[in-house]
């Protein structure tokens, strides 16, 4: 009898082991499991998911970076009233008895669009991009927080294509302003708006390129290159560095379609600083002017007039009476250094004269035919540009 209830009792533990050994292989993370796993959610529970939740984050994780410069980035949501002829104003057989009666046949209509800004201090300052909010009548910013307020225009700068406006709230989250002449080809950068309006969104990807020029947007242009995804309703947000700091204001996107095709430009923190600090002193933006037209050194044109070098801004034209004129520049010349400090081409001349303090003398070395001469020019101011 004993003999016979030993057999059952090995042969139920066989069958047993032989189920568990079937059922693991078939499914390897059930040996793996604690106990809590297996009793919280049975063969499918892993642990790594019961320490993910508020745990470190997993590595190549930049939700610190996000999580720190998220609040500071708001929505900036405008509105314009835009004039438009009513459908009999546009009729020929009205037009044919009564005239063109257009100020009559006209009523507003309003036209509304979205971009992103950026919190850069306490006192409820915002950067964002000029043409965001150009020609706005009414202006709301968005918080992350869902905190919403009437925004005002502090200042417009269009050669920069940027802006500074304000609200009226109080414990603002602030962005910390980052060195963006740091930053390298190939550093990891976050972007953060509002694309489509769809909600504030994060997107990330590498600097590809730094000192970006010569793409006519602005007239003022040293542009951080990203192919973070930019998408219509990033304008104006913030470029950050994986510590969280703001690198850059989202400017432009380089499309045929209207989407990102992952080259993006965004404007350094140190432009965006120094026209924010004369905006909000000032109300706008001062910047030295001599009056002068340029043109690139090229190859062939260095060929064409004999010159040894190929650095510098050929002076194309001259305005007359102004300060150049006035200096002694000339057409023909060369411009080689303003201040000491040398123009290797068109954009170096015309960023290193904005700099100048209009009313004070600059010395400028130019080379004319093939003597260099020193000219003190007393800087204009710049025209404002529309």
């Amino acid at each position: 009898m004993m003999r016979r209830l030993w057999l059952l009792f090995a042969q139920a533990v066989t069958v047993v082991l032989a189920l568990y050994f079937v059922y693991s292989a078939m499914r390897p993370d059930f040996r793996a499991a604690p106990p809590v796993a297996r009793l919280l959610g049975g063969g499918n529970a892993r642990p790594a998911a019961i320490l993910e939740a508020g745990g470190a984050p997993s590595p190549g994780s930049y939700r610190a970076a996000a999580a720190r410069a998220m609040p500071a980035v708001v929505n900036v949501l405008t509105s314009k009233a835009q004039r438009r002829k009513s459908e009999l104003t546009r009729d020929p057989f009205f037009k044919k008895f009564f005239g063109d009666r257009d100020q009559d046949g006209e009523h507003d209509d309003e036209q509304s669009s979205l971009g992103s800004g950026v919190i850069v201090s306490g006192a409820g300052y915002i950067l964002t991009n000029n043409h965001v909010v150009d020609a706005a009548d009414e202006i709301q910013v968005v918080l992350a927080d869902g905190r919403k307020a009437a925004a005002k225009v502090v200042g417009t700068d269009p050669e920069t294509d940027l802006a500074v406006i304000k609200v009226d709230l109080d414990k603002l989250p602030v962005i910390v302003l980052g060195q963006a002449e740091a930053a390298k080809v190939g550093d990891v950068v976050l972007a953060i708006g509002n694309p489509f309006g769809v909600g504030q969104t994060v997107t990330m990807g590498i600097i590809s390129a730094l000192g970006r020029n010569n793409l006519h947007i602005n007239n003022f242009e040293n542009f951080i290159q990203t192919d973070a995804a930019i998408n219509f309703g990033n304008s104006g947000g913030a470029l950050i560095d994986t510590s969280g700091n703001l690198l850059g204001i989202n400017s432009a996107i380089y499309s045929q379609s209207g989407g990102s095709v992952g080259i993006g430009f965004a404007i350094p923190v140190s432009t965006a600083k120094s026209v924010m600090e004369s905006i909000i002193s000032t109300g706008h933006v001062t910047r030295g002017w001599i009056g002068v037209e340029s043109q690139e050194i090229t190859p062939e044109l260095a060929e064409s007039f004999g010159l040894k070098r190929q650095s510098g801004a050929i002076i194309a034209g001259v305005v007359r009476n102004g300060p150049a004129d006035k200096g002694g520049m000339q057409p023909g010349d060369i411009l080689l250094s303003v201040e000491g400090k040398a123009v290797n081409d068109t954009n170096d001349m015309l960023n290193l004269i904005a700099q100048l303090p209009p009313g004070e003398k600059a010395k400028m070395r130019v080379l004319r035919k093939t003597r260099e001469t020193e000219l003190a020019i007393t800087v204009g101011k710049r025209p404002r540009s529309r």
